[in-house]
């Protein structure tokens, strides 16, 4: 081939069509390949997994239902390809009280319920002992699928603190549910709850059973913040614990009124 022709082809620019597969710059040891939009632009849905955040994926309108189905397909983080599925909030849009807590664990991911394992059922009595009906409840978590680990394969799946990247990942959920349920109250469950919502400097022993007046994706919110439920059930003295645990859930009902 000609020196002549051989340059014309180097000069020429790469065709990109419809849907078309297009190589991203080579920033990391591998390279991606990522769809593209009519015109060659990224399409939407490109590259989120990589870039950590669920926003593409959370619709701007609908309720809790819309919300739900769209939460489904969510890829904007690598944690959905060990779960099973994504494990959404549950309860109603009326709900006057909105507790979160850290991630779906093993029975939930199973499941595809929020807080149906041996915690949710211990949240379940402590929140009936401080007199807030369990139902009138929305229930939900920081990041909605399960991390976890196992030392073999087919051994127990163990469960694995999210980091605050996959948690930040996740936030935009967590937005669109305080959006579209509105509740009065929030009640935050652990410290990966806490730190989703108030930022990486949260510590629960240092403000649990208090009510915190603060500003949560650009809403004034009201906030008790306390231990997880599996804080409990890990406790040495677990009778103890379970008082702590229902003593502050009273602070949170007598702050709904």
């Amino acid at each position: 081939m000609s020196s002549r022709l051989l340059a014309r082809r180097r000069d020429r620019p790469p065709t990109q069509g419809r849907g078309e597969l297009r190589d991203q710059p080579q920033t990391t040891r591998t390279r991606h390949r990522i769809r593209t939009a009519p015109g060659g632009y990224p399409h939407p849905m490109a590259g989120t997994e990589d870039a950590y955040t669920a926003e593409p994926f959370v619709p701007r309108r609908g309720g809790l239902p819309a919300l739900r189905e769209a939460a489904a397909d969510c890829r904007g983080c690598p944690l959905h390809r060990a779960a099973t599925q994504t494990v959404f909030g549950a309860g109603k849009a009326s709900a006057r009280v909105m507790l979160v807590g850290e991630q779906p664990g093993d029975q939930e991911d199973r499941q595809g319920k929020p807080f149906v394992g041996p915690a949710g059922k211990l949240l379940d009595r402590a929140l009936t002992d401080a007199g807030i009906d369990p139902a009138d409840a929305y229930v939900t978590n920081a990041v909605k699928h399960f991390k976890f680990t196992r030392a073999e394969p087919r051994k127990r799946r163990i469960h694995k603190a999210p980091t605050l990247r996959e948690t930040t990942a996740c936030g935009p959920w967590l937005a669109a549910e305080l959006d579209r349920v509105a509740p009065e109250l929030i009640v935050v469950l652990g410290a990966t709850a806490g730190k989703a919502l108030l930022g990486s400097s949260f510590r629960v022993t240092q403000v649990r059973g208090t009510v915190l007046e603060e500003e949560i994706h650009g809403r004034p919110e009201r906030l008790v913040p306390t231990v997880h439920p599996s804080a409990v059930l890990r406790a040495d003295d677990r009778e103890g614990a379970y008082r702590g645990l229902v003593s502050d859930l009273e602070i949170a009902a007598r702050a709904l009124g």
